[in-house]
């Protein structure tokens, strides 16, 4: 985790082996086998500094301890990282919701996004992964919000964020968790196509 992950290729008969040297370097930065909140952070915030950032990889950290037994493991770990690179938009997308939905109850609010959107911000531009955007937190939330709740409840359903993301853009560039936020990338060379 210190060092930027490869992600195990789905395609082809190399997957086994990139999941085995994943795997191995897991273990490395993570002799447990278990990430925990702690861990975490030191790795997810290196060099991003800021309440935000540690704020931003709890919300993460939650969303990828799937068993909300405190720990992250390989399995977990794995499976959320693979989907947010190969996944379908939807499984991105139901993905991210977990992200936003920060106190679990199945709809977003505007603090939820609004607190979110300000540490995603903050922290892709300190680690130069993200160009500054033009919109304040608050700005991005009005619109996102304008768009996606229908029912002007004033939280954004599962269904909502689904629908309104898939049909804009501009809402699913926003929405979607970028897999450079937790870096990821895939060696050189061993593109999938």
């Amino acid at each position: 985790m210190g060092q930027a992950a490869t992600l195990p290729c789905r395609r082809g008969g190399s997957y086994v082996m990139e999941l085995h040297e994943w795997y191995r370097k897991f273990i490395i930065e993570c002799p447990s086998g278990l990430i925990t909140l702690h861990e975490f952070q030191k790795h997810f915030c290196n060099g991003t500094g800021g309440s935000e950032s540690a704020e931003y990889a709890e919300q993460i950290f939650r969303t990828l301890d799937n068993n909300e037994d405190g720990v992250v493991d390989f399995r977990e770990y794995v499976m959320a990282i693979s989907m947010l690179v190969e996944g379908s938009a939807v499984e991105k997308l139901r993905w991210s919701f977990k992200l936003y939905d920060k106190d679990r109850d199945g709809a977003i609010t505007r603090e939820e996004m609004r607190e979110i959107m300000q540490a995603v911000n903050k922290m892709g531009v300190a680690a130069d992964l993200t160009k500054p955007n033009p919109l304040t937190a608050e700005e991005c939330t009005n619109r996102i919000f304008l768009r996606l709740d229908k029912d002007n409840n004033a939280v954004i359903s599962l269904e909502e964020f689904i629908e309104g993301a898939l049909d804009d853009d501009w809402m699913r560039e926003m929405l979607e968790c970028n897999p450079n936020t937790v870096r990821v990338e895939r060696p050189p060379g061993k593109d999938p196509a």
